[in-house]
C-alpha cells in the first residue's frame, strides 16, 4: 500500500473527510488504474456529499475489478462494488457490474442475489424474478433465498406461489430470527393481497415479538424520537419560530419546498406527481437537514438541545446554515436542480419541522395527511430499515403510539408556524387526482402540467428510496383506502392513541 493510500485511510479514521480526499487523489495520480485507490476515492466524494464524481470512481473500480475477474474467476471483489453502488443509490451502474459478474462465475450465489435485488430496485420484475429463481437453485436450502424468491414472484403478481413458498419456509424449525421476521412479515403481506384477512395479523403478530430478538433492532436508541418529540412540543413557539420571518434573503439562499407527513402516508405518490412536472427538482429522501442540525450542534459545540442553539443563533449563523443547506443540495445533485424548484421530500423530517421554520421562514410546506388506521395498518405490514423511528413500528400497539406522538407533535406546531403550508390528504389524490392536485400546484405558484397525470411512466425503471417505489411505478389505484376495515377488531387496542387524530380530521365520515 501507498503512503498516500496510508495517510488517506488514516484521515478516515480520524473522520476528516476533505483530507482523505486530498490524499486519495494523489494516489490516483500516481497509480489510475488501482481499483482500490479508486473506491477509496469514489466513497470519499460520496461521503462528502459528491455523489456524481464518486460514482464515477466506483463505476471505473468495478469495471477494472471485473476485469481481474475475467482471469481469477473471483467475483467477490466486484460484486463488493456492486454492493457499494447500490449503497449510494447507483443501481443502474450495480446492474452492469451484476450482470458481467454473473456470466463470470454463473455458480457464485451472491450474484444473483444482488442481481434480483437490483432488477427489482429498478421495478424489472421479470428479470428479478429469473436471477432470484437462479439464486435459489445454486442454493436450494436457503431460506433466506426463498424468502426472496417469494416477494420477486409477488411482485410480479405471482401471490399465490409466494404464499406457498414461504409457508413452506416456516416449516423448517431451524430458522434464525430475521428468517422467522421476515417470513412472517411477508406472509402477512401476502395474505392480505390474496384477501384471506383472518390470516393476516397472527402472522404480523409473530413477526412483531421475533423483532425484540433482532440485533439490528436491538441497536437502535428507541427513546430517542419521542424525547426529541417531546422537547420540540414543550420549547418551539411562535417567538422562536418566527425570529426571522421579515427577513429578506439572498437570491441565492432561495427556499425550497418541504414534503413531510407520517411514513406511509403518500409523500412518495405526491413526490412522483409533483416532480413529473419539469419545474420541479425532487429531492428523495435526502440528508438535507439532518446534516444542517449536525452543523448547527458544531456551531453550538454541542451544548443545548436544538431550540436553545437556534434561540443564541444570530442572523449570520442563519444564513451560514442556509448557505450550508445549499452548498449540500449542490454537492448531491451538481448542476440537476439548476433554476427549478427544489422539493425537499424526506419524510420524516417532520420531526425537525421547528428548525425548518426557524431556518427557512420563507418556504413553503405541503403536509400529507392519511386516514390514521390505513396509515398504522401500512406502517405495520411494511418492512422497514431499523432506524430510531421505524423502530417504533415493529408491534401493533408501538406503531399507533408513535405515531400518534408525531401527529400531536404536528398539531402542536401547526397553529404556530409562520412558513405557508397546505395540509394534503392522500384519500383527496387517490379519488379527485387533478382537482386535488391541482390545489398544490397553485399552492407552489407552479403551472399545471397534463404530464404529471402519467407519473408513474416516469416512475417506472429508476430508483425510489420508499419502500412504495414499486406501487408508485403503476397507474394509481383506490384499493388502499379504507383497508383498515378487513381488520376492524384489530383497532380496539389501539384506539386511544388514534380516535383523537381520526375525529380532529373528520375520519369518523
Amino acid at each position: 500500500m501507498s503512503k498516500f493510500m496510508q495517510l488517506g485511510q488514516a484521515a478516515i479514521q480520524n473522520k476528516n473527510i476533505a483530507e482523505a480526499i486530498g490524499w486519495f487523489t494523489k494516489a490516483l495520480n500516481e497509480n489510475p488504474k488501482d481499483p482500490q485507490v479508486l473506491a477509496c476515492l469514489g466513497q470519499s466524494l460520496c461521503w462528502q456529499g459528491q455523489r456524481d464524481q464518486g460514482i464515477i470512481h466506483l463505476r471505473q473500480a468495478g469495471q477494472l475489478l471485473l476485469k481481474k475477474a475475467r482471469k481469477s474467476r473471483d467475483t467477490q471483489l466486484s460484486l463488493d462494488m456492486a454492493d457499494q453502488l447500490q449503497y449510494w443509490h447507483d443501481y443502474p451502474g450495480a446492474l452492469d457490474v451484476c450482470k458481467q459478474a454473473v456470466l463470470i462465475n454463473p455458480g457464485f450465489v451472491r450474484g444473483f442475489q444482488l442481481l434480483a435485488l437490483t432488477h427489482s430496485r429498478l421495478n424489472q420484475k421479470k428479470s428479478a424474478l429469473a436471477a432470484g429463481r437462479k439464486a435459489l437453485q445454486l442454493v436450494p436450502d436457503s431460506a433466506m433465498l426463498a424468502i426472496l424468491l417469494a416477494t420477486l414472484e409477488a411482485a410480479d403478481g405471482r401471490t399465490a406461489d409466494a404464499k406457498n413458498r414461504l409457508e413452506k419456509v416456516l416449516q423448517n424449525p431451524l430458522l434464525t430470527s430475521e428468517e422467522q421476521f421476515r417470513a412472517h412479515k411477508e406472509l402477512a403481506r401476502f395474505l392480505d393481497k390474496l384477501g384471506e384477512y383472518d390470516q393476516v395479523f397472527a402472522h404480523l403478530h409473530l413477526s412483531a415479538n421475533v423483532s425484540k430478538r433482532l440485533p439490528e433492532v436491538l441497536r437502535q436508541d428507541a427513546k430517542l424520537v419521542p424525547q426529541m418529540l417531546k422537547t420540540n412540543k414543550a420549547e418551539f413557539n411562535r417567538e422562536l419560530l418566527g425570529r426571522w420571518s421579515n427577513t429578506l434573503f439572498p437570491a441565492d439562499q432561495p427556499a425550497p419546498v418541504f414534503l413531510l407527513g407520517f411514513m406511509r402516508t403518500g409523500t412518495t405518490l405526491t413526490q412522483e406527481v409533483l416532480g413529473a412536472n419539469p419545474d420541479i427538482f425532487v429531492a428523495d429522501e435526502t440528508d438535507l437537514i439532518v446534516t444542517v442540525v449536525q452543523e448547527l450542534n458544531r456551531l453550538s459545540h454541542n451544548q443545548g438541545n436544538v431550540p436553545d442553539q437556534l434561540r443564541k443563533l444570530d442572523l449570520a449563523g442563519v444564513l451560514h446554515l442556509r448557505k450550508f443547506y445549499w452548498n449540500r443540495a449542490h454537492a448531491l445533485y451538481g448542476d440537476k436542480i439548476g433554476s427549478r424548484l427544489l422539493l425537499d421530500k424526506t419524510t420524516m423530517n417532520t420531526i425537525d419541522l421547528g428548525l425548518i421554520n426557524c431556518l427557512f421562514p420563507d418556504a413553503k410546506l405541503v403536509f400529507l395527511l392519511r386516514d390514521p388506521r390505513d396509515v398504522c395498518l401500512s406502517c405495520f405490514m411494511q418492512t422497514m430499515i431499523p432506524t430510531p423511528s421505524t423502530v417504533h413500528l415493529l408491534s401493533w400497539q408501538d406503531t399507533a403510539q408513535f405515531y400518534a406522538q408525531v401527529m400531536d407533535w404536528w398539531m402542536t406546531i401547526k397553529p404556530q408556524l409562520t412558513m405557508d403550508f397546505i395540509e394534503f390528504r392522500y384519500e383527496d389524490a387517490v379519488f379527485q387526482f387533478e382537482p386535488a392536485f391541482r390545489k398544490v400546484f397553485d399552492f407552489l405558484d407552479v403551472n399545471w402540467d397534463p404530464a404529471v397525470v402519467d407519473f408513474h411512466k416516469q416512475a417506472a425503471g429508476k430508483y425510489i428510496s420508499s419502500p412504495s417505489f414499486n406501487q408508485v411505478a403503476q397507474p394509481l389505484y383506490s384499493s388502499s383506502v379504507g383497508r383498515w376495515r378487513h381488520y376492524e377488531t384489530e383497532y380496539a387496542k389501539i384506539s386511544a392513541w388514534l380516535q383523537p387524530i381520526i375525529s380532529f380530521y373528520g375520519y369518523d365520515d
